[in-house]
């Protein structure tokens, strides 16, 4: 393997490693630190931008070893149908040349597919570590004021509160009534 492809498969493999590392069940406080190291850090920032150049030149070797499958499956099949490739040693070379061309593509064609994968799901994965430090701090806010309003008081206090202040106002419609003269008690005239 040429070096460019062998720097391509130590990348597939570091990918590999970080994905897992990644999607390892870890407790929330741990996550949460991973994260926030990651996506604050300018090293790995740096990093993030290096790599997202050496996914350009994967792309630009997807595209050549593409080209260069195409190219070997033709050049095969022509001297199969010329009655050229019937040597032995002919077919071995065409069977070789196409297993490269052929692993250049999947090695190609992996790397850039599980940088995608890796890009979505570590950006999921930062808005569910965001999402649930929200929950968990409107959890607190939530109990606070809680307990600021007194909420100790259960249902049943409430209610009768409610409607004691009812047939305060009831008494109070009441004696509004009384004060009117005698023709215009109607409720819908009040």
């Amino acid at each position: 393997m040429t070096v460019y492809y062998t720097l391509t498969f130590g990348l597939l493999v570091a990918e590999m490693v970080t994905f897992v590392a990644i999607l390892m069940p870890m407790p929330f406080a741990v996550r949460k630190k991973v994260f926030t190291f990651l996506s604050n850090s300018p090293v790995v920032a740096k990093l993030a931008y290096g790599l997202k150049i050496a996914f350009i030149f994967i792309a630009v070797l997807f595209v050549d070893s593409l080209q260069r499958v195409l190219r070997v499956t033709a050049e095969a099949d022509m001297a199969k149908q010329s009655g050229m490739g019937h040597n032995i040693q002919t077919e071995s070379s065409n069977a070789a040349k196409k297993f490269y061309a052929q692993r250049n593509l999947y090695l190609t064609t992996f790397t850039l597919f599980l940088s995608l994968l890796h890009t979505r799901i570590y950006y999921f994965l930062l808005d569910y570590v965001h999402s649930l430090d929200e929950y968990a701090k409107l959890k607190i806010q939530f109990e606070q004021q809680k307990t600021q309003n007194g909420s100790s008081l259960d249902k049943d206090t409430v209610v009768a509160d409610l409607r004691k202040q009812l047939e305060l106002k009831d008494r109070d419609l009441e004696a509004i009534r009384k004060q009117l003269p005698a023709g215009k008690t109607d409720k819908k005239a009040l």
